[in-house]
């Protein structure tokens, strides 16, 4: 019987772990909308955006539905003050690096489009995921999970 006492989270831990669950809901959708609807998921593809999504290997979007899914289950965690969230948002983590990091080094797309136009919400989904990972950690080392 573990007899660790919860302490009670302040308000910003409640805050984020709101916040964490709404981005995790929009990432569901969002992967949910490209299994659906393919490179056309965010609005018209060019023909550049189908051939690059046709070339994708198969894995891709399993990979993105790991990172998104584990995010909304971390969150959920966090929500529940469960302490195997931290565990989720690692998965996330790296699926997400997996997933990016595959799109950046083995497809064309940086030298297409532009590292400008590119990159930035990837490194932001990157940093969120971080972010979160490392506030799981630090609820757990605080006792405020269990």
């Amino acid at each position: 019987m573990d007899t660790k006492m919860r302490n009670t989270p302040p308000l910003f831990y409640w805050t984020v772990a709101v916040l964490l669950a709404l981005w995790g809901f929009v990432g569901c959708y969002a992967c949910y909308m490209q299994f659906l609807h393919g490179p056309d998921a965010m609005g018209p593809a060019t023909t550049y955006d189908r051939q690059l999504y046709a070339s994708l290997p198969a894995w891709y979007n399993y990979c993105y539905a790991v990172a998104v899914g584990t995010a909304m289950l971390g969150a959920i965690g966090l929500l529940l003050r469960a302490s195997w969230s931290g565990i989720a948002f690692l998965i996330s983590l790296i699926a997400a690096i997996v997933q990016f990091g595959y799109l950046f080094v083995f497809t064309d797309i940086l030298m297409k489009k532009g590292p400008a136009v590119v990159l930035p919400f990837p490194i932001f989904i990157i940093l969120v995921a971080f972010g979160a990972m490392c506030l799981a950690v630090y609820a757990y080392r605080r006792n405020w999970t269990s």
